[in-house]
Parts: C-alpha cells; structure tokens; sequence
C-alpha cells in the first residue's frame, strides 16, 4: 500500500518509521503542504496522509480521488480543514486522530501562562545581554487567582488538574456537562460570567461555526481589565485583529499564543530571511506581554509516537473494511 505524507517534518518520518508499520506499506514522506498546486504528488497513493494546514478542500479532493486515493489519514484531532461533503461524495474515507496525549497541549498552555506571567521570554533577553535588573518583571500568584477554560474535554480536563494544583479558582465554559469538574472545585459558568470572572482564559474547544471567532472585540470588551488569554487550541477561536486594539488599550494584559488564524503559509517553516508579510502577526510580536508559538503544543514524544500509532491503525482498520475514527459530513 502506497501511503504518501503530506507537510512532513523529519520528527513526522522518525515517529513513522519507528512505529512499527507493516511490510507492505511503502510510506513516502513530502514536506510540500497538500494544496491544489501540489496534489499532483499524491497520483498512484491509495493514502494521503495530511496535517492541520493542509487544503483538502473541495477541488483538492476531487483531484485525489482522480488518482487513485481512498483514504484520508489525518494525523490531527481536528478536521475543519476537510470539505466533508465533497469527500463523502466522491467516496473519500477520512479518519483522524481523536486523541494522542492532551497532556502535552495542556502543559504548554501551562507553560506560555507562567512564561508571560514571570516575564521569563524578558529576562532572558536580558540577561544575555548582560542586564540583571528586575525593573518590569514582576508577576503574580497563581495561587487563588480565577482560571477560565473554554471547552471542557479531555485537554481542558488536563489543564484544569494542572491549575488546581496550582490552587487556582476553576470556571469552564461547555455547553455539555463536564464529569469530575466538581471534584477539583470547579464549577460550569455561562460564558459572559466566564470573561468577566477569570484572571486567565484558556481555550480549548473545537472549532466550529458557532465558535468561530468566539473571541472577539466585543468578547474582550467583558474580560477582566488586564486578564491573560491563551489559546492552543484553534487559530480562529479569536478574530485576531481585535486584539491589538485590546493589547494596546490594556483591556487585555497578556496573550499567549500556539495557534494563528492565518498560519497555514507561515507555521513549520523557516522563514527568518524573508519579510514578514502579515501585518497583523508582526503588530502582535511587537508587544512586551505577548508570546506566540509556532503550533508546538503537540509536539512531544510522547503525542508524537501516539499520532503515529492511530494513524497506522486507522489504515489497517480501512483496509480490513472496518474504518476507526472515520469522521463524516454532519459529524
């Protein structure tokens, strides 16, 4: 079976090729992003193997199933990349990742909040550069302080022990019932009681049509003056140029990013010689109390070598006629 894989990295090839896969699967790795331009590549592949950024969108995929392909294995848990339809028409299985390791997500959610709370990103500039002053680098206590989590599924779930630990005041908003919330003290909110509570917001929900652009000028206008916003989990959760007005006013006091509206030509990529084309990304490095990621929650050993693993069941599961984690127009 000819697998290609679209957007991969050498870590994409290395947890692949140490996964264990069958003989007879001939995986091919391509760094090149699945757009209609590179599709060809995919020509004679019963598999395309596809990341976040990949197009698979209506023409991409009627392109696919010209040459050849049946399955689409997504190495991701979200799918709103995938014209669902247009698959489903054309005969296109598409399965994905449901779950690899939220506790890497959640730890880095972690890790960009004490990182902008402690100015860590600051004093490290500074210290290499020989400045051991403490002048603009004071924080706060975790301790206490009211922690809002968007979506309360099993990587909200995480994040959520983590900030207990931390003796956090835990408020999710979901519009199902949340099991073992109560049980770390936590307590389900309306969403308007959420932005104006929480000292931290941390979102992670899936993207969908009604939480597209959930954050927004209007959203970050009930915050907290001064709160801290997170987001692993969706580029566009937040109408992003509504931030800069919030940055710039202080109605929003720290931001930390892993995920960015329009990163599909800019994340995974090296591109320090070049110009920075998008003006509003460059607006956001540009702010003291900003921290942005380059989509890198996911990336441990250990979601790695899970991604890996689904991905190679879920082909051998088509195989045998018996699709896992398929997912499909109306899901």
């Amino acid at each position: 079976m000819r697998i290609l894989f679209f957007s991969s990295k050498p870590y994409d090839s290395d947890s692949f090729n140490t996964a264990g896969a069958p003989a007879d699967y001939q995986l091919h790795f391509q760094q090149a992003r699945l757009t209609i331009d590179s599709v060809a590549l995919a020509a004679g592949h019963e598999v395309v193997c596809a990341f976040i950024n990949d197009e698979l969108s209506a023409p991409v995929l009627q392109r696919l199933a010209d040459g050849g392909t049946r399955l689409i294995a997504l190495r991701s848990a979200g799918y709103n990349h995938v014209d669902l339809k247009a698959a489903q028409r054309l005969g296109l299985c598409v399965a994905r990742v449901p779950a690899y390791s939220p506790h890497a997500v959640a730890e880095h959610a972690v890790a960009l909040i004490l990182a902008l709370n402690r100015r860590i990103h600051r004093a490290f500039n500074r210290t290499r550069e020989g400045d051991f002053s403490l002048h603009g680098l004071t924080g706060f206590d975790l301790y206490g302080k009211y922690v809002g989590i968007i979506g309360g599924g099993k990587i909200g779930m995480v994040f959520a022990r983590i900030m207990a630990g931390f003796g956090c005041r835990l408020q999710v908003f979901d519009p199902l019932p949340v099991p073992g919330l109560a049980d770390l003290g936590g307590h389900q909110v309306p969403l308007a009681q959420l932005l104006a509570d929480s000292d931290i917001i941390s979102l992670h929900c899936p993207l969908t049509e009604s939480s597209h652009h959930l954050i927004n000028a209007q959203s970050l206008q009930q915050m907290k003056s001064g709160a801290m916003l997170i987001n692993t989990g969706r580029g566009a959760l937040i109408d992003t140029p509504a931030l800069i007005g919030a940055l710039k006013s202080g109605r929003l006091g720290y931001l930390g990013l892993d995920v960015y509206e329009e990163e599909a030509e800019l994340f995974f990529e090296d591109c320090s010689d070049l110009p920075l084309q998008d003006d509003v990304l460059a607006r956001l490095l540009s702010f003291p109390n900003v921290i942005i990621t380059a989509h890198q929650a996911f990336l441990t050993q250990e979601a790695l070598a899970a991604i890996a693993r689904t991905t190679l069941d879920n082909i051998a599961a088509w195989a045998a006629g018996s699709p896992s984690n398929q997912v499909q127009a109306g899901a």
